[in-house]
């Protein structure tokens, strides 16, 4: 490979924070940046799902950085970033990926319930982003991605507080870009489409209702995997993205393009 173009996406001397990179999709983003060079830090609640993921980034030769802290308090953040620049370096690279799902129906959904997930998917990438926003613009060089989702644009039943987070999520990212693209920040999203991750492996069964729903409405005929979004991320975390921003990225085989496909009928 031309040497100029390995160079655009080599984040050797990189530090990056993939919040919840334990396991899935944060983990596919986590290893696709170590191997691009990066220096890889992951954040989880728990110190017995930080210690198993550590055991399988080695599997892959992988030295990853871990410890525990609260994305959705100021103070722990403030501590544990903190400890990332003494014992790690200043982050370039913050993937704000943690995040939670609640499928309740509007009218039965307590609303402390609708709000632990405002909290976590929309409120926690904002202070995780400020966070580390300062340092970067004082350096004036810095990536920052979003995990949003295909519900940051449309709706569906039993997921309100999930998809009014990933609404919002999308146009905060499009507001964090307004205010920090001028110190050359770039801020970007990604939405998965489905993805094939152990969370999902229960309805990806032959014969289970949603899979069929994925396999007939998605283009691409198939569900994502991990490293199809971590491909994403490489993007947006290298120098190829530079001029990308307030942009969000679907990694969907095309299901957001024609949600109505279905397999077959456009295939003569």
């Amino acid at each position: 490979m031309n040497k100029d173009i390995e160079k655009l996406y080599d984040l050797s001397g990189k530090v990056a924070l993939v919040t919840g990179g334990t396991h899935g999709i944060g983990m596919a983003i986590g290893k696709m940046f170590a191997k691009a060079g990066a220096k890889l830090c992951v954040n989880d609640l728990s110190q017995e799902r930080l210690d198993s993921c550590k055991k399988e980034y080695a599997k892959d030769g992988i030295d990853v950085f871990t410890l525990v802290f609260d994305v959705t308090k100021e103070e722990d953040v403030d501590k544990g970033i903190s400890q990332i620049e003494k014992e790690v370096g200043v982050i370039d690279i913050l993937v704000n990926n943690a995040g939670i799902i609640k499928r309740i129906p509007i009218l039965e959904m307590p609303v402390k319930e609708f709000e632990q997930v405002i909290d976590v998917d929309l409120i926690a990438p904002l202070i995780v982003a400020k966070r580390v926003a300062p340092g970067m613009i004082e350096r004036r060089n810095g990536k920052i991605i979003n995990m949003c989702s295909m519900m940051s644009v449309y709706g569906r039943n039993g997921v309100s507080a999930y998809a009014a987070a990933k609404g919002g999520l999308k146009l905060l990212t499009e507001n964090m870009t307004c205010e920090w693209a001028k110190y050359n920040l770039q801020i970007n999203g990604i939405g998965p489409g489905y993805i094939a991750t152990a969370q999902t492996a229960p309805i990806r069964e032959g014969g289970h209702p949603f899979n069929d729903l994925v396999m007939t409405r998605t283009p691409a005929g198939r569900w994502g995997e991990p490293e199809d979004v971590g491909n994403a991320a490489l993007f947006l975390a290298s120098n190829a993205s530079d001029f990308v921003n307030g942009h969000v990225l679907y990694v969907d085989g095309g299901i957001l393009a024609n949600f109505g496909y279905v397999k077959g009928e456009n295939d003569l």
